[in-house]
């Protein structure tokens, strides 16, 4: 059993030379004529800018909290805070090494397309696989160090605890990443849209915008930078959160075998993950439903061969082990996990994607105006949040009982359980994230088509590519979000037995005025944070919007498109950038600090708190994903053709629906599941201090 963390590791390993090769394939791949080349180039140039500034912002709230673990925990001194700096250092390096293929691979996507899909769709995934296999692997890898060095090796007092602090630091960097990328992107993408399309009338990507750069940039350093930093906080919160229960609440051989079966489950996923990723392919007139189906199949291809494993290592586990009577328990709450977290996935999907009513409706009722476009979105994002909820409860009592099974009348084993579910969810995060990455390439591929006045065939091939992005990233959403509730309430179990082994205790019994108050207050907070959040993207995008409207106003010739006049595009760059850097400090700093100052009060107002903002949290982030992204698809059906195509008023009403849905689906809503998960993981993390 000691091997596992080594295997795990090597595993690990071998998914970053799956993303080295897959980002030597991108690189060879053509980049197109000099246009195309030198929108590419300005388009990383302004993500690289953003990143660098946005990180030294960062760095800074790192050095902050890891002196605070170090003064506050005696396992932070040096440990915890050396742990806390790994984690946050691997996810930033995540987020940058995505981003930086990204946007390699824009221009040479858009090149492939010339030829049809067949070429176009293998490239743009292969552009997000090295985004998915580095989240993975780094993840992975670093948990897999974590455990090597702080557990087997130096056998650090609380050594545990360490490795949950590698946890908070992932959880820092995701935070603000995808915060801040989403409000650099939104606030562009509205700006863009309103005024180019609305406004002037001119198309997406019409190189007389003036906010076209900033828009592509923002798709980067928010859809790629930001969720690849997400996926990597998810991914190792589902592996810590069932490590962090099994050492807090077990014993004897079995504890060893429960701390050690999530970094198996991490390392056969990945494998899984991995072959996966090689049946992606096109057909040359491949349609849009069969560059659907190409994308599911390596997902569908790891789901499957992760059920296999799961209960071939869960037998090499748990058979013949002292105390557990059912050894295929665990490996069916593993199950549970993965084939609820693809039926949130496939929940998504239906909401979200032209292929189904939810859309059409929307699309429909466009006709009417903006206001029953939004309440269309609207009513669509509250619907789906009914399946989410009742798909996550299937899968907490499957996973509670099959545990419980394993270990008959052992509620802790039945919560190890859950939060194995979690891990379920998220085993195949390889593919699952190079799904979604994918989705950002597609639509600068798009924008490159058209600022370099390519023939209107490549623009509708990207656009295919572009419209089955928006439903991969709902899916991805609809697993990260679903492990967030499942992961946080594995965590929060941790957080309970921390306490009481620090010689604390705590109460949940919500007559007690302590955690009714803490339950209304957590309630509350995930609504203030979407609040801050979306007043931050619309301050941002007002200033876009008037800058917009001065160059249209102010440089003769633009709006009319004169041979040689370039709007100035670097303005409107700075300001997403300045915009983005100083607004997510706020709503990124209130998940860190308002569980530490209720922590400090009342511990059981603490565990209320968290209960409130896990249920109100995870409603709110499925809502506004699900919403943003059914708006966003209902405008590209009608782009498409339908309901009299671009420039009519159905148009015009869904570019409206798209502009309010932007800051749901790629600023508030994706930042639910971290703010549930941080919080959770700050309360961990400080237990016997709070005591």
């Amino acid at each position: 059993m000691t091997a596992v963390p080594y295997l795990s590791a090597l595993t690990a390993v071998g998914a970053l030379v799956l993303a080295a090769y897959f980002f030597g394939v991108v690189r060879k791949a053509d980049p197109g004529n000099a246009r195309m080349v030198e929108l590419m180039e300005a388009i990383q140039q302004g993500a690289r800018a953003f990143l660098r500034r946005e990180y030294t912002y960062v760095a800074v709230f790192v050095v902050l909290m890891a002196v605070l673990i170090a003064s506050f925990l005696d396992y932070g001194r040096p440990w915890g805070a050396i742990a806390y700096v790994s984690g946050a250092v691997l996810s930033g390096l995540a987020g940058f090494v995505g981003m930086t293929v990204a946007t390699m691979a824009n221009a040479r996507t858009t090149q492939a397309a010339r030829t049809g899909p067949q070429l176009a769709l293998p490239l743009a995934f292969r552009g997000g696989a090295v985004m998915g296999f580095t989240v993975a692997g780094l993840a992975l890898l670093g948990l897999s160090l974590a455990y090597i060095v702080f557990v087997q090796i130096l056998e650090v007092d609380q050594a545990f605890q360490v490795v949950t602090a590698f946890g908070l630091g992932a959880s820092s960097i995701a935070l603000f990443s995808r915060v801040g990328g989403g409000i650099y992107t939104k606030a562009a993408d509205v700006g863009a849209d309103l005024v180019g399309k609305v406004e002037a009338g001119i198309p997406e990507d019409d190189p007389r915008n003036p906010a076209t750069i900033a828009d592509n940039v923002g798709d980067n350093v928010g859809d790629v930078a930001g969720m690849g930093a997400d996926l990597f906080e998810s991914y190792a919160g589902s592996i810590i959160a069932p490590i962090a229960l099994a050492a807090f609440a077990f014993a004897g051989s079995f504890q060893e075998r429960a701390v050690l079966f999530p970094l198996a489950i991490g390392a056969f996923g990945m494998v899984a993950s991995i072959l996966g990723a090689f049946t992606v392919k096109a057909k040359p007139d491949a349609t849009s439903r069969d560059l659907s189906g190409a994308l599911h199949r390596g997902t569908n291809v790891a789901a499957g061969l992760t059920v296999l494993l799961s209960f071939l290592f869960g037998y090499l586990f748990f058979s013949g082990v002292e105390g557990v009577e059912n050894w295929w328990g665990f490996p069916v709450a593993v199950v549970a996990g993965l084939l609820v977290g693809t039926a949130i996935g496939f929940v998504s999907e239906y909401y979200t994607s032209d292929h189904y009513g939810p859309v059409r409706r929307i699309a429909k009722a466009s006709e009417t105006g903006p206001a029953t476009t939004i309440l269309g979105g609207i009513s669509a994002g509250m619907v789906s949040v009914a399946s989410a909820v009742v798909l996550i409860v299937i899968a907490v009592a499957v996973a509670f009982w099959a545990a419980n099974i394993a270990i008959p009348g052992d509620d802790l084993s039945g919560i190890y359980g859950i939060a194995l579910a979690a891990i379920g969810m998220l085993a195949t995060t390889g593919v699952v994230v190079s799904v979604d990455a994918y989705g950002p390439i597609a639509d600068n591929a798009g924008g490159i088509a058209e600022m370099a006045h390519l023939p209107p065939e490549v623009r509708a091939v990207t656009d295919s590519l572009d419209s089955l992005g928006n439903t991969t990233a709902a899916v991805a959403k609809g697993f990260a979000v679903g492990s967030a509730a499942v992961t946080a309430l594995a965590l929060f179990k941790a957080f309970e037995q921390a306490i009481i082994d620090a010689g604390g205790s705590i109460s949940l019994d919500i007559g007690s005025v302590d955690v009714f108050s803490g339950l209304f207050l957590g309630a509350m907070l995930p609504f203030l944070f979407a609040a801050l959040t979306i007043d931050a993207v619309g301050r941002a995008a007002n200033k876009m919007i008037e800058e917009v409207r001065r160059q249209f106003r102010e440089i003769p010739g633009l709006r009319e498109g004169h041979e040689g006049v370039v709007p100035e595009y670097a303005k409107c760059v700075d300001i997403s950038t300045s915009a983005a850097l100083k607004e997510m400090i706020i709503p990124g700093g209130l998940a860190i600090v308002v569980p530490l100052v209720i922590g400090f009060v009342s511990i059981d107002a603490l565990g209320g708190f968290l209960a409130g903002a896990l249920v109100s949290g995870f409603a709110l982030a499925i809502f506004m994903a699900n919403a943003g992204g059914a708006w966003d698809n209902a405008k590209k059906y009608i782009e498409a053709g339908h309901h009299g195509g671009k420039g009519s008023e159905p148009h015009k009403a869904a570019v409206v629906g798209d502009t309010v849905g932007d800051p749901f689906k790629d600023t508030s809503g994706p930042s639910m599941n971290i703010l549930i998960k941080v919080m959770t993981i700050v309360s961990l993390i400080f237990a016997s201090a709070f005591v």
